[in-house]
C-alpha cells in the first residue's frame, strides 16, 4: 500500500511540475508574439513593454541596441517590418528563464529601402517579480548558405 501510496504521490508532483513548464512555455510563446506583433504595428507603448530595462539587442550586422534604441528604430522606420514570420521556432524552459530559438523571414522597408531577410535568431527571456516574461537579450546571426 505504501508503494502504490508513494508511487502516486510522486507521479502527482511530476504532473506538476511539468504543468508548471508547459504553462511557463506557452506564456513565453504569447510574449514572442506579442513581441513579433509589437515590431508589425510599430506602436511604441507596444514596444516598450516587450523588453527588459536592461535589454541588450543584438543585429547579424553586429549592430547593438539597448532597449530605448531598439524601439526608437522601429518606431522611426529605420527598421520597418511589412512582414514578418518566425519559424522553427524552439522554447527552452529553466526556471525564470527562456531560451528561444527560431528562424526570422521578413520583408522590410528599412528607411524607405525595401528589402527581404532571413536571419536565425536567439533570444533569452526572463520571468519578472511580477510573473511577467521580459526580453533580455536577443542575437540575430547568418544562417549558413
Amino acid at each position: 500500500m505504501k508503494k502504490i501510496l508513494g508511487a502516486a504521490l510522486f507521479s502527482l508532483l511530476l504532473s506538476g511540475t511539468c504543468f508548471a513548464q508547459s504553462a511557463d512555455t506557452t506564456a513565453v510563446t504569447k510574449a514572442v508574439e506579442t513581441m513579433r506583433q509589437a515590431m508589425l504595428s510599430a506602436k511604441k507603448a507596444d514596444l516598450q513593454k516587450v523588453g527588459a530595462p536592461t535589454l541588450t539587442y543584438g543585429h547579424s550586422s553586429g549592430k547593438i541596441q539597448n532597449n530605448a534604441e531598439f524601439v526608437d528604430a522601429i518606431v522611426t522606420g529605420q527598421s520597418k517590418f511589412v512582414t514578418l514570420d518566425l519559424k522553427d521556432q524552439t522554447i527552452q524552459v529553466d526556471g525564470d528563464v527562456a531560451i528561444v530559438r527560431h528562424i526570422l523571414q521578413a520583408k522590410t522597408n528599412d528607411g524607405g529601402k525595401p528589402g527581404e531577410v532571413k536571419i536565425g535568431v536567439m533570444q533569452v527571456w526572463q520571468k519578472n517579480t511580477a510573473g511577467v516574461w521580459k526580453l533580455l537579450a536577443r542575437q540575430a546571426y547568418s544562417l549558413p548558405k
